[in-house]
C-alpha cells in the first residue's frame, strides 16, 4: 500500500513564529519592504550633506525606531560598526578635507582650516543617518523568506535565488569544517609546524571541500527540479499589505522631511559639489 503525503494548502499552513526583528513594527513587514525601504531611507541623504539635514534625520529615525519597541541605547549597542565607521570618517575628513575658510594648522598633507571640522561632523552624522537604520532593518531578516519575497513579489529567477540561498545555508557550515581540517591535520603530525603555512594548508584543504560540497548541492538542486525553466509552485505565499504601505511612506517621508528642514533654514548643501 503506497504512504499517502497530506500537503496543506497555503492560506491555511501554520508557519512557527520568528524573531524576525527587535521592533515590533518592523517584524510585521515583508523582508523585501525592508530592503527597498532601506534604500528609500538611505538614497535621498547621499544628495545632502550638512548637519541640519544629518543630524535631524537622525534624530527622528531614533525616536521612530524607539516608538517601534527598540530604545536609543539598543539601537547604539547593535550598530556599534556603524559608530566606529562614523568616527573613521570624522577624523579622515577633519584631517584630510578640502581646505575651507582659514588654516588652523598643518603638517604634510594635514591640513586643518575652520571650515573642517563642521564638515567631518556633518559626514560622521550623515554616515550614521545612512547606515543606522540599514542595520536595525537587517537584524533578524530570514534569508528563506526573503528568497521567497525576491521571487514573488519581485519576480526574480528561482534559480538565482533559491540557489544564492541553498549557497548562503552553506556557510554555516564552514566554521565546522575549517575545525575538522585542523584536528585532521594535528592527527597526522601535520598541525605543530609554521602557522603561516599551516592555515594556507587548511585555507587549501576548505576551499577542495567547499567545490565538492557546492557540486554535490547542485546536483542535489537538479534533481529536486530546481533548474528547470518551467512555472514553480510556492510553499510559502509572501506578499505585501497595507502595513507595508506605511512603512514606505515613513521612509519617503525621513529623508525628505529633513532635508527640507536644511533647505529651509538656508543649510542645505549639496554633497557632490565642492565646498
Amino acid at each position: 500500500m503506497a504512504d499517502t503525503v497530506t500537503v496543506s494548502p497555503q492560506d491555511t499552513r501554520v508557519e512557527p513564529v520568528k524573531l524576525a526583528s527587535p521592533s515590533w513594527f518592523v517584524a510585521r513587514i515583508n523582508p523585501v519592504s525592508r530592503i527597498i525601504g532601506a534604500l528609500l531611507l538611505c538614497i535621498p541623504m547621499f544628495f545632502s550633506l550638512d548637519l541640519v539635514s544629518s543630524s535631524s534625520a537622525l534624530v527622528i529615525e531614533f525616536i521612530l525606531l524607539w516608538i517601534g519597541g527598540v530604545a536609543p541605547w539598543t539601537v547604539c549597542r547593535k550598530t556599534w560598526p556603524v559608530w566606529i565607521a562614523a568616527l573613521g570618517s570624522f577624523i579622515s575628513v577633519f584631517l584630510y578635507a578640502r581646505v575651507s575658510g582659514e588654516i588652523v594648522w598643518s603638517a604634510g598633507w594635514i591640513v586643518i582650516s575652520e571650515g573642517s571640522f563642521p564638515l567631518a561632523l556633518a559626514t560622521a552624522i550623515r554616515v550614521a543617518a545612512i547606515a543606522v537604520p540599514g542595520v536595525i532593518l537587517a537584524l533578524g531578516l530570514d534569508p528563506t523568506d526573503l528568497a521567497d519575497g525576491l521571487v514573488e513579489i519581485l519576480h526574480f529567477s528561482p534559480r538565482f535565488v533559491y540557489g544564492g540561498l541553498a549557497g548562503l545555508r552553506m556557510f554555516t557550515l564552514l566554521q565546522d569544517d575549517w575545525r575538522a581540517l585542523g584536528l585532521s591535520q594535528r592527527s597526522r603530525g601535520l598541525g605543530d609546524g609554521n602557522a603561516i603555512m599551516r592555515a594556507l594548508s587548511q585555507a587549501f584543504g576548505l576551499l577542495v571541500l567547499s567545490i565538492r560540497r557546492a557540486t554535490k548541492l547542485a546536483t542535489a538542486m537538479e534533481a529536486r527540479g530546481f533548474g528547470s525553466d518551467a512555472p514553480r509552485s510556492q510553499a510559502r505565499v509572501s506578499s505585501l499589505h497595507a502595513i507595508d504601505w506605511i512603512f514606505y511612506a515613513i521612509c519617503l517621508a525621513i529623508p525628505f522631511a529633513a532635508l527640507a528642514l536644511a533647505v529651509a533654514t538656508g543649510n542645505w548643501h549639496f554633497a557632490f559639489q565642492g565646498a
